[in-house]
């Protein structure tokens, strides 16, 4: 589970090392469950220190047991890891409308998770008539480097880091606004928020040590019963993170901010793009890693990965990009990045195979196809702003 941590024994030396986890005082977690989670009690819960100690989260419970899988047919060699920049056609997307389920929780078919891509490129959601632009301030230099080489830089609005709770101790994944009718969704993977212990969960945009609230911050909604409003397609939560690696996808809706906007009004929004096919000449890999004060930006091309581990069917995007270790699951791999938005297509998101890979070097994400596709419909039915 290498974008959580690489092995189990780093994960206890991490604790460790660290000292226990900060947990709630008196009057702080246990209040909070039990009662209202808005802005101000988000806020007032992850101050700029619980932030700053958050951990990547440790390795997974066991796999559920399921039946066994049959083979996946080998695959011709991958390509090296060290390989040379060359140009592929990048997919180009279509709008086309979306039709609107009945809101759900959570993603309710049973069957296998499709390995087929689906043939043409759609781009969730529909145009629309777009409200007046957000005020932000000028973007961060986007760092200039070779293919696959990643770097710290100041960050983007729209991408930031998730914080949760989890058996009393305080962990992040990174998380990006999606464009919604809404505005007020965002994605990361599916990995990061499972289980029914995951609690206090907010999104903080374009966190960094130096300025950890630049936008403020935006809480997971919860439900009359208590329950943060997380969209996880229901066969990743009944197979497990290695048999249903190609759903490894998750939808959060967010609260408010401390002005009262939406977040997508605030920061931006990516597009989702689903059926872009899994090949583009050069896509952007935004995660906030473990181990830096900012987040990390590379880009490279992508390719295709199909498992040869039957007990990790499906097929991948693959992205060579160095320094994306623990803490970068959930973000987002973007097409066409306008650098004056700071906003692009996304196709992806750190997870999928081995929950990202099993080396900082090389990141996967489960492909967005038709089940991405309703699992997003789904969210946007249920998250519809009152």
């Amino acid at each position: 589970m290498r974008r959580t941590l690489t092995v189990a024994a780093a994960a206890a030396a991490l604790l460790v090392s660290a000292g226990p986890l900060p947990v709630a005082e008196a009057g702080g977690a246990a209040a909070v469950a039990a009662g209202r989670w808005g802005v101000y009690e988000a806020e007032s819960f992850w101050t700029p220190e619980r932030m700053a100690s958050a951990r990547p989260l440790p390795p997974g419970p066991p796999e559920p047991a399921a039946a066994p899988q049959a083979p996946v047919a080998p695959q011709p060699p991958e390509w090296p890891l060290r390989m040379p920049p060359s140009p592929t056609s990048t997919s180009t997307s279509t709008p086309a409308p979306v039709a609107t389920p009945s809101p759900s929780a959570t993603a309710t078919t049973t069957t296998q998770p499709a390995l087929t891509p689906t043939p043409t490129p759609v781009t969730l959601p529909a145009p629309g008539p777009a409200p007046a632009p957000p005020v932000r301030p000028a973007l961060p230099r986007i760092p200039a480097a070779g293919p696959g080489v990643g770097q710290d830089f100041g960050g983007l609005p729209v991408v930031g880091r998730m914080f949760l709770v989890k058996g009393g101790g305080s962990y992040f994944c990174t998380a990006s606004v999606v464009a919604s009718p809404g505005r007020n969704l965002v994605i990361s993977a599916a990995h990061c928020l499972l289980g029914s212990d995951t609690q206090q969960v907010a999104f903080v945009p374009q966190y960094t040590r130096a300025k950890p609230r630049p936008f403020g911050m935006f809480p997971v909604v919860r439900t009359a019963a208590g329950r943060s409003k997380i969209w996880i397609d229901q066969r990743y939560r009944t197979q497990g993170v290695n048999r249903a690696a190609a759903l490894d996808v998750a939808f959060a809706q967010v609260g408010p901010g401390p002005k009262g906007r939406r977040v997508q009004d605030v920061v931006g929004g990516n597009r989702l793009v689903t059926g872009a096919g899994y090949a583009h000449a050069r896509a952007t890999l935004i995660g906030h890693p473990s181990t830096a004060a900012r987040p990390r930006l590379c880009v490279n091309r992508t390719t295709k990965y199909t498992s040869t581990d039957a007990r990790i069917p499906g097929s991948f995007l693959r992205i060579a990009c160095t320094g994306y270790p623990g803490g970068t699951s959930g973000g987002p791999f973007l097409l066409r990045l306008d650098g004056r938005t700071g906003t692009g297509d996304v196709v992806g998101v750190i997870g999928g195979w081995k929950t990202g890979g099993d080396r900082p070097e090389v990141s996967y994400s489960s492909y967005f196809g038709t089940d991405i596709r309703k699992l997003y419909e789904k969210a946007v039915a249920g998250a519809k702003a009152p």
